[in-house]
């Protein structure tokens, strides 16, 4: 059951049954610990005020990475860990994750010397457990040069090579709750948790606000696990906080250019002035810088890039890449993330370490914070094994998520998903797409594909007033993947608000049109998610 049509049944589940777990947060790290919990056999219900993945989940890099960076602040833990996970990550979704090899230019006057960058990489290889053929390896400056002609080649002494993963963070967190609700957990999104119900001064259950209807449930669980993101403080406030323990809210921007302002061939980590390090990547026809790392104070809703944000990073990037075409005017898109972070006094916002923490109040109730999008497995694991053994619950198997296959990633893996998908994409031109957009919908969303084909087919024998492709994407979210708003469909389980978003500008019309035939929006709800994405396009876009 992941789709508006269930949702009736899913409130009325919500309601009659008592969980061993309910989660708050439906963002990458609550959507892991309702896959671990499920596929242990425990029973489970997970809870979002906004739609899935809305906050940190589809604000990130976009990166499944070993930390290398923390490798500089000695964070050699963090290394280590991520670093093993990024591996399991990729191979339990190759349809999200994708292999990018990364080079890192070497200056006269840069932080890094050619030596210390050889030794940090070889660190990090045996850290991360890196496979052999993806090992570093370390370039002269020709060498350098030639594989991104747009490098500033002023002082260039080398470069580093090496291999991290891209992915598209909303995509990972839909695939991994999708593969929760096969084992049973209860997943709702515009559910918002409003206040404890308490028994003894224990934690029985929530009373939970349904954004869609306006409709109030109540809904019970053993163990209330606090994944919120941004919003643990908040959501610990509403019960009795017995801790020092508090976030510090840190903001990181991404801008979006087209590859021919700026047609980067490889994926650069890079220096900045100030000491901090970025990223210029490219995908899907654009290229994209970021991220900045400032202290935020700010509604953790609605973070945008301001020009403060976004000067910053066309000055780091043109500093690196002058012949670039990098202005304002060419910037097509942008996005801010919040980074929910544990606060550690008298340090910078890039100083502060990425490991995440769990801690319990008097109450019961469970918190997780901190951690990156790479460690969502592993902060998984170690959550549901704390509650298993609080619990005692005997019902609960061992944790299976390392050998798991998400949604859509059944049966393919890093050998066989090019063979796979040139297989489909055949497949899919009988239906009415080209060979490109075939591809794209298998890469996407692998053996899922199936039911994306299925829609086409139809879509191209009766009409469409859109590209097969979008069309398709924007029925199967509506049947499977529990799109509701335009924004829901645009931003997160497309991403084209980021990176084509041309083509949100487009076909907006037709896509509410489409959603409206579906959902019967009363008047105000359709001037509402209209005018909701008419502001996220407005913040992509608008600097001040």
């Amino acid at each position: 059951m992941f789709s508006f049509e269930h949702r009736p049944k899913i409130i009325h589940f919500l309601e009659q049954y008592s969980f061993d777990v309910l989660v708050i947060g439906g963002g990458i790290t609550g959507a892991g610990i309702a896959l671990d919990a499920a596929s242990r056999g425990l029973s489970v219900a997970l809870i979002e005020k906004q739609d899935f993945s809305a906050g940190t989940s589809s604000r990130s890099t976009k990166l499944i990475h070993g930390g290398l960076r923390y490798l500089k602040q000695l964070d050699v833990g963090v290394v280590a860990e991520v670093g093993r996970e990024r591996e399991i990550v990729y191979d339990s979704a190759v349809h999200v994750t994708t292999p990018e090899k990364m080079l890192l230019p070497l200056y006269k006057k840069g932080s890094l010397s050619p030596l210390t960058t050889s030794l940090a990489l070889k660190v990090y290889d045996r850290l991360a457990g890196v496979k052999k053929h993806e090992r570093r390896t370390m370039l002269s400056a020709q060498e350098a040069a030639a594989l991104e002609p747009l490098l500033n080649r002023d002082e260039l002494v080398g470069g580093g090579y090496y291999v991290e993963y891209r992915t598209d963070d909303a995509r990972l967190t839909i695939e991994v709750l999708k593969k929760a609700v096969e084992y049973g957990a209860l997943c709702l999104n515009y559910a918002e948790m409003t206040e404890f119900l308490y028994q003894k001064k224990k934690l029985v259950g929530v009373h939970v606000k349904d954004h869609v209807t306006g409709k109030m449930i109540e809904v019970h669980a053993a163990q209330i696990v606090n994944a919120t993101g941004p919003w643990v403080d908040e959501v610990r406030h509403k019960d009795k906080v017995a801790d020092k323990k508090q976030l510090r809210l840190t903001k990181g921007v991404h801008i979006v250019l087209d590859q021919k302002d700026f047609p980067l061939r490889q994926a650069v980590y890079f220096d900045i002035v100030d000491g901090r390090m970025a990223f210029a990547i490219p995908r899907d026809g654009k290229t994209y810088v970021g991220t900045t790392d400032t202290v935020y104070e700010g509604d953790p809703a609605h973070p945008v890039a301001t020009k403060e944000d976004v000067d910053y990073l066309m000055d780091a990037a043109k500093t690196v890449f002058p012949t670039a075409n990098i202005s304002s005017e060419t910037i097509e898109s942008s996005w801010a993330g919040v980074r929910p972070l544990i606060f550690e006094k008298g340090k910078d916002p890039s100083e502060i370490s990425r490991k995440d923490e769990i801690w319990t109040a008097p109450s019961g109730l469970m918190t997780i914070a901190g951690g990156k999008l790479t460690g969502y497995r592993q902060m998984a694991e170690t959550i549901v094994d704390k509650i298993v053994k609080t619990h005692r619950y005997k019902h609960a198997g061992p944790c299976i998520t390392r050998e798991l296959s998400l949604s859509g990633a059944k049966g393919i893996n890093a050998l066989n998903f090019p063979d796979y998908t040139a297989y489909k994409a055949r497949e899919g031109v009988q239906y009415g797409l080209n060979y490109d957009e075939a591809k794209t919908l298998v890469q996407k969303y692998g053996t899922n594909v199936d039911a994306l084909f299925n829609q086409v087919k139809y879509l191209h024998e009766h009409g469409s007033t859109m590209p097969l492709a979008l069309h398709a994407m924007l029925l199967y979210g509506i049947e499977a993947e529990m799109v509701y708003t335009p924004s829901d469909f645009f931003i997160r389980r497309t991403g084209l608000l980021y990176f084509d978003i041309d083509a949100v500008k487009r076909y907006k019309q037709q896509v509410i049109q489409v959603m409206q035939q579906h959902f019967h929006y009363t008047e105000s709800q359709r001037n509402t998610y209209i005018a909701q994405l008419e502001q996220a396009i407005l913040d992509a876009t608008s600097f001040v």
